[in-house]
């Protein structure tokens, strides 16, 4: 399948970043939300990183010039009747998404492949709200997409080996190196294996056994991770760190997964993480 056009469902970190990635790979991509301005504000986003690259002389200004030349914006779905394929990459909200699907089904054309972003949520019930459930797969890109290399793949229930192939063949077009789950389920490899590290890093912080910088210090150093569990929390959101957790407790009904009331209670005050300038971690303005 000659994949050209690529609509991006959702203008948030992922959405715009899928986005800048196919762009740079010579793609047509369009980010679309549920309003115009969300939709500009992530195009914005990506022009202020190139801009900042350019200043640093990684890139020239021809580069970021043609690279956001390919990248259009929109507040609605319509896109999608043009796509070759749909990332889905908006909220962890299953009805939400079913909504999504259902419309793209209605907009896209027949051999239109929908993908979705999804982390912890369900493929099989999103690809039963339209009806080509054999063309709906997911492709879990990692943040942030254009730097990241892995794409992990899943098939729902009804998902073809066709689709599963055109889903590998496009990672490795956007110069990724995929892998490809047998069996759907919740969360797939990574986000199965590191939510529960990442859960426990925030137990630690809860029961308060160490602060923040020591935990992510010891793991950095310990474990020779790149990045301290508590940073990346702030980096995924911990909005989108508890939805992840909630679905994974709920779905494979383990303890091991169930968060502390730390988490609620950072919620609640607006410390999302590096989003809101505050999590763990202060960021400042």
């Amino acid at each position: 399948m000659d994949i050209k056009k690529v609509v991006v469902v959702g203008a948030g970190t992922m959405g715009g970043g899928i986005a800048q990635l196919c762009a740079q790979q010579g793609l047509q991509a369009t980010i679309t939300d549920i309003n115009q301005e969300l939709s500009d504000k992530a195009r914005a986003r990506i022009e202020a990183g190139l801009s900042g690259r350019v200043e640093k002389g990684k890139i020239t200004d021809a580069v970021k010039t043609d690279v956001l030349s390919r990248i259009a914006t929109a507040g609605n779905l319509s896109p999608a009747s043009e796509a070759d394929i749909v990332i889905e990459s908006a909220i962890e909200d299953l009805n939400i998404k079913k909504s999504i699907f259902a419309q793209l089904d209605e907009l896209a054309p027949p051999d239109t492949v929908l993908a979705t972003n999804t982390t912890s949520l369900s493929i099989s019930t999103m690809a039963d709200a339209t009806r080509r459930p054999d063309k709906v797969v997911q492709m879990h890109f990692f943040n942030p997409p254009v730097i990241m290399k892995l794409v992990e793949i899943m098939p729902g229930r009804k998902t073809s080996k066709a689709t599963l192939e055109i889903a590998a063949s496009f990672a490795r077009q956007l110069g990724k190196d995929p892998v490809i789950c047998k069996n759907e389920a919740p969360a797939g490899i990574v986000s199965r294996i590191l939510g529960q590290l990442l859960n426990e890093a925030t137990w630690l912080v809860a029961d308060g056994i160490a602060d923040p910088q020591d935990i992510d210090k010891a793991m950095k150093l310990g474990a020779n991770h790149p990045m301290g569990p508590l940073q990346l929390i702030d980096m995924i959101g911990l909005d989108i760190h508890r939805a992840k957790m909630q679905t994974l407790s709920k779905e494979l009904n383990d303890p091991r997964y169930a968060h502390p009331k730390l988490i609620d209670e950072m919620i609640t005050e607006g410390r999302l993480g590096r989003k809101t300038g505050k999590g763990f971690y202060d960021y400042g303005d």
